[in-house]
């Protein structure tokens, strides 16, 4: 019997420390999981909102402090409700404080309010967020009087840093264009022409160093601005499309865009609901990741005037019909993007998979949404587009939020610009693997 004791005593120590200590590591865990995540947040809502528009500029105009900045920063308060929210509670309750700080460049920083640092910022800003808990619940150490409750006092803590990076003008700081090389990037291949901003440079960014040639928020600058898009084909109904202007330009209150060659690889994550035709109609649609528009790279994409098997210009068209589909407007319930406020605020339509799925309400605020796409931007200086299957060099990219898409008269998709990143016509440094946005977002922690 004394053996007994003595061994139910071990045993009972042993569960102690095993099932306790457990528990502190899985609420390790799971505090770091809810730092991941409020990082990428906070790293996302700086992507979208345009703040990497303005590079060079600093925080001349203010937008910096819209973003991050200020008594109640937006990205670190978007930061904070991930880290709180229910599915991170770490170890049954709720986290206790979070911290979020800006920096620039991979080594991270401490500011609170990112107004405060310099222009490298707006290339390469980082965020980063610490998750702490304390005073955790202990369970078989209480059997030996070890605490006078069920609360251990001992804590917990995560951190985790994200960056976004805008390769416009990143040879300003790096010494080399990194270019990025986005998926799921749009087939509307448009020219390097600002239809906001006709005075010279009439341009998105410069062919030469991929610098925003109007950084900044509209009017005075090109994030925010809205204009509508249309093929830059002769209407009609033959299979195909046959240029109506060449170079393709902004006429008619229109920026004009050529399809893209794309991959025959069918693209994934193709809405439901829709009826669509496989490759040009599914690579909208979709997610096409075997396109590659290399950025940078002389003849790096090409343009196509025969996959379209109805003219994509047409309000019955191919770019009208997969467009509707991919933002969910036949409902009339897609995302909206409301004029006017900055940082930008998506507000998620009735259609969206997530209200539709009861993780968010109609008109909630949300980060990710159809309605945002990538589309490439050519080096247009060149003059006239070379025949049909011959390179073009891409220059950049636009972040757009698509606003809607006219599918009764016109076929005009009207999109509102997010975000802009240029490579220029010679980038010399390889590029980064960035996802499905122009301006990646990723976690750079160390394991």
């Amino acid at each position: 019997m004394a053996l007994v004791a003595v061994a139910l005593a071990t045993m009972i120590a042993m569960a102690a420390l095993s099932i306790d200590i457990g528990t502190l590591y899985e609420a390790k865990a799971e505090a770091q999981r809810a730092a991941d995540g409020a990082a990428l947040t906070a790293a996302r809502v700086i992507s979208i909102s345009g703040l990497t528009g303005d590079p060079a500029n600093g925080n001349a105009d203010g937008t910096w402090a819209a973003t991050c900045g200020g008594a109640t920063p937006y990205a670190s308060q978007a930061a904070i409700k991930v880290a709180q929210a229910q599915q991170n509670f770490v170890a049954s309750a709720a986290v206790g404080t979070v911290t979020v700080t800006y920096g620039a460049g991979k080594a991270g920083g401490a500011a609170t309010d990112c107004s405060t640092l310099g222009a490298g910022f707006g290339i390469n800003p980082t965020v980063t967020v610490t998750v702490k808990r304390t005073n955790l619940p202990i369970f078989f150490a209480q059997v030996f009087s070890l605490f006078n409750s069920n609360y251990s006092g001992i804590g917990v803590s995560a951190t985790a840093t994200a960056e976004a990076y805008n390769s416009s003008n990143s040879a300003s700081q790096a010494g080399t264009m990194i270019p990025v090389q986005p998926r799921c990037v749009k087939p509307w291949i448009i020219p390097n022409r600002d239809p906001g901003n006709l005075v010279a440079p009439n341009q998105f960014v410069s062919p030469t160093d991929g610098s925003i040639s109007h950084a900044g928020v509209w009017p005075t600058g090109v994030i925010g601005e809205s204009f509508n898009m249309n093929a830059d084909c002769t209407p009609g109904t033959t299979p195909g499309c046959v240029l109506t202007t060449n170079p393709p330009g902004y006429t008619g209150g229109i920026l004009h865009y050529v399809p893209a060659l794309i991959s025959a690889t069918p693209p994934s994550a193709l809405p439901s609901g829709c009826a669509l035709t496989p490759g040009y109609q599914s690579a909208i649609a979709g997610c096409d990741q075997n396109t590659v528009y290399a950025c940078g790279t002389a003849n790096g994409a090409q343009y196509d005037l025969t996959e379209n098997p109805v003219n994509p210009n047409a309000a019955t068209g191919d770019t009208a019909t997969a467009a509707a589909c991919l933002i969910h407007s036949g409902t009339g319930g897609q995302d909206t993007l409301p004029a006017g406020v900055y940082p930008f605020e998506i507000e998620a339509g009735f259609s969206n998979p997530l209200v539709q799925q009861g993780v968010v309400n109609n008109n909630d605020v949300i980060t990710t949404s159809n309605s945002i796409v990538t589309i490439p931007i050519y080096d247009s200086t060149a003059g006239l587009l070379p025949p049909p299957g011959t390179g073009i060099t891409i220059v950049g990219f636009l972040q757009v939020f698509i606003n809607n898409v006219d599918t009764a008269t016109t076929g005009n998709v009207n999109v509102t610009v997010m975000n802009v990143s240029g490579c220029s016509n010679s980038a010399s440094g390889n590029p980064t693997a960035s996802g499905t946005s122009p301006v990646p977002v990723r976690l750079i922690t160390p394991p």
